[in-house]
């Protein structure tokens, strides 16, 4: 029999209305636990307490939220080997992403417990005279964070971090799919010294859970990582009540790579970008832009490259790539392979399941050439680890096609030619850019986010999360 989790509201662990089963997608008969499914009314309970927690917190000591903050890191990177093998059982993730991904999250509220002693505002005269000016920011509210499966630890640990460190009161929503790693966050965060109703954790459906918190009127922003058509939906509701509004959204990031590159770096950091993680990250490369000079030769290196990367269970040594993580995204990204042969691309390597020695969703890392700018698997977010060349005949025909995308979230570059990189970096239509690195992967402590479809909303992570989490206020002070 599993154990079961139960939601955290109010300070207390409140059973579920019911309960979904946690499955390992590298071993399908490996049952992580049963994890509670809150419904409506549930929401609305931790809505409220969050509500009758936050005049308090929101001016509460700041040596107070740090020693909170940061007793929560400490016992994350003190567990990290531990809580990496969950990350790694419930999502796929390698054994040693997945205690990266911990370190991250352990790390952001460590950078976090820092900021709540590092608030400031300006003090300037006014034009008037006798007259001087405070600008000071204050907590937002209740804010209500809805997290996406593929960053099961660190993506609710950067959104949750910055919330409580600026003195809002929160109400997580975890993906349905991946609940483990929500609830061994809420715990630890539970023993840290947080007030009862400061955070709260509902676990279940977005039908109910996310609708709801979406369309309380006591909740006064939301934060979303997830798909383009949820993210369009919520932003619209929370305008509608003038709530404010985070999305993060969408990719379908471009990897440049010219006649100067290095082929070797070249083709190892296009490896890294489209297919660890099992391709499972909105800053994914699945766009490989490639010059007509060095084309053929990179095609060449790639499909040698590809086949020394293992596939195979998350928590087994030598694993390079796990499963993907559900039978619903594995027949995604089948559908996505049929679509590509369809369309005329070439199959270079991989493009079907991979035996192993446990039952799972194991899927051969996919190349596909001779495809263009046109076809659905160079538009479409795929979210897998599929990916395609595309012929381009020099830098000016790349950047455009990099650029011709509805999404805006990562593009790198590899080349050798200070000119380009520099004229990349500046025209680029991305919120971040890489020069001679994976597209994805970034650091904590500095600004994430995109442009056009991919984001919506201030930028997460690092000082500049205040501008979502606070809000502004000039005081006027006469003589």
């Amino acid at each position: 029999m599993t154990k079961r989790y139960d939601n955290y509201i109010n300070g207390e662990w409140v059973a579920g209305t019911d309960y979904s089963v946690n499955i390992n997608p590298s071993e399908l008969s490996d049952a992580i636990g049963d994890y509670a499914k809150a419904d409506v009314t549930q929401v609305h309970a931790a809505i409220d307490a969050a509500r009758a927690a936050f005049p308090a917190w929101s001016v509460s000591g700041i040596q107070a939220r740090h020693d909170a903050l940061d007793k929560v890191g400490s016992e994350i990177l003190a567990r990290r080997e531990e809580l990496g093998i969950l990350l790694a059982r419930e999502e796929g993730k390698t054994l040693p992403e997945a205690i990266g991904e911990v370190s991250r999250a352990g790390n952001i509220f460590k950078f976090f417990a820092g900021e709540c002693l590092r608030l400031s505002g300006d003090y300037v005269p006014s034009v008037r005279p006798g007259v001087n000016v405070e600008v000071t920011r204050e907590a937002l509210g209740v804010v209500g964070l809805i997290t996406p499966w593929n960053f099961p630890i660190a993506i609710p640990a950067w959104k949750i971090a910055p919330a409580l460190a600026y003195g809002n009161c929160v109400v997580l929503k975890p993906a349905d799919l991946v609940p483990g790693c929500a609830w061994a966050l809420a715990e630890i965060i539970s023993r840290a010294g947080f007030p009862a109703g400061v955070f709260n954790l509902v676990m279940g459906s977005g039908r109910v859970v996310g609708e709801a918190l979406v369309n309380s009127p006591k909740v006064d922003g939301i934060s979303f990582t997830g798909s383009v058509g949820v993210g369009r939906q919520i932003a619209v509701n929370c305008v509608s009540r003038q709530a404010k509004v985070q999305l993060e959204m969408g990719g379908k990031n471009p990897q440049i790579i010219l006649d100067d590159a290095d082929l070797k770096q070249a083709v190892e950091l296009s490896v890294q970008s489209a297919f660890y993680s099992t391709g499972q990250r909105c800053t994914a490369s699945s766009r490989l832009i490639v010059t007509e000079g060095i084309h053929d030769r990179f095609v060449e290196a790639m499909a040698e490259r590809m086949k020394s990367i293992k596939v195979g269970h998350a928590l087994k040594t030598g694993t390079d790539i796990g499963p993907v993580v559900s039978q619903a995204q594995l027949e995604q990204d089948l559908k996505y392979i049929d679509i590509g042969q369809s369309e005329g691309a070439r199959l270079v390597s991989g493009g079907g399941l991979v035996t192993c020695d446990t039952e799972g969703y194991f899927l051969a890392p996919t190349l596909f050439a001779d495809s263009d700018a046109s076809m659905r698997v160079s538009r479409e977010e795929i979210f897998g680890p599929v990916a395609n060349v595309v012929r381009v005949a020099d830098y000016e025909a790349a950047l455009a096609m990099a650029n011709d995308t509805e999404f805006g979230l990562s593009a790198g570059i590899a080349t050798t030619s200070l000119k380009y990189a520099n004229h990349f970096k500046r025209h680029s239509q991305a919120g971040m850019v890489m020069v001679n690195l994976p597209t994805a992967g970034v650091d904590y402590h500095v600004p994430f986010g995109g442009r056009k479809g991919s984001s919506y909303g201030s930028r997460e992570q690092g000082r500049y999360a205040q501008e979502f989490y606070t809000v502004v206020k000039t005081s006027y002070i006469g003589s």
